[in-house]
């Protein structure tokens, strides 16, 4: 006894072309009420370009996984890093500032040119 299916008939339509029978269309001239269509609307799954990529190029998914886990949070550390270091340096920039500032105003002419001095000499690495 066999499992396999029927074969399927190919029949000749009017119009010249070959179909299977099971797929015969339904006759044009009868109408048997609405037709109801059931549309399925799917959403794009997300794009994993660089995960499949990844996994094609022969490393597993336990990088792949720690590549998507940690990535966002090193470049929440480097955007860290970066703000303090940017806040440094407008704190050193005003604080040198305010030191010429106060070297010009308190020392008179000997405070001026001492800040010209300053100012004129290469700055040394220490």
């Amino acid at each position: 006894m066999s499992n396999l299916p029927e074969p399927a008939r190919i029949v000749q339509l009017p119009d010249g072309t070959y179909t299977y029978a099971d797929y015969l269309p339904a006759p044009q001239g009868t109408f048997g009420g609405p037709q109801v269509v059931h549309q399925h609307i799917h959403q794009a799954p997300p794009d994993r370009t660089v995960q499949r990529i990844a996994l094609g190029s022969g490393i597993g998914a336990g990088t792949v996984a720690a590549g998507v886990y940690f990535g966002p949070l090193l470049v929440g550390a480097l955007t860290a890093i970066a703000a303090n270091l940017a806040l440094l340096a407008f704190l050193a920039a005003v604080l040198a500032w305010g030191v010429v500032s106060v070297v010009k105003s308190v020392g008179g002419p000997d405070g001026k040119a001492t800040a010209k001095t300053l100012a004129k000499t290469p700055k040394r690495r220490r």
